[in-house]
């Protein structure tokens, strides 16, 4: 069974840093660690919108790394700090990312996140067949 890392431009030294692989390949499936929406620089946007939007450019990104796009998600965990106040916001921007047939989605409301400011993080499970 295959196995192995993925790492998108720029994401080495952090993923060193930290211990972890931001996508791995194990057999048929694509496994991502939890991205938050912090732009290419480090920063974290104080507008919601290009939080969650930067946060799917990043699991684009690592899911290109396979060879891979938005369709072949199977499943998606996002982590919510304000949830409620910002779902209607969050889908807007989900629906230009995900296609049929949509993923499973498991949204959780949280206390907090690791990165200072972020308002969200979204954990992907990708299927690399269709079979």
């Amino acid at each position: 069974m295959e196995r192995r890392a993925l790492f998108a431009a720029g994401a080495r030294a952090v993923a060193d840093r930290l211990r972890l692989s931001p996508g791995i390949i194990s057999g048929d499936h694509v496994f991502l660690t939890g991205m938050t929406g912090s732009s290419p620089d480090g920063t974290m946007p104080t507008n919601l919108e290009d939080q969650f939007r930067q946060a799917f450019e990043k699991i684009g990104a690592v899911l290109g790394e396979a060879g891979l796009g938005f369709d072949s998600i199977v499943e998606m965990t996002s982590y919510h700090i304000g949830l409620r106040e910002h779902f209607d916001r969050f889908c807007a921007v989900r629906y230009a990312y995900v296609v049929d047939p949509f993923p499973a989605w498991t949204a959780v409301e949280v206390a907090g996140l690791r990165r200072e400011g972020a308002v969200v993080e979204i954990r992907v499970v990708a299927a690399r067949s269709t079979g």
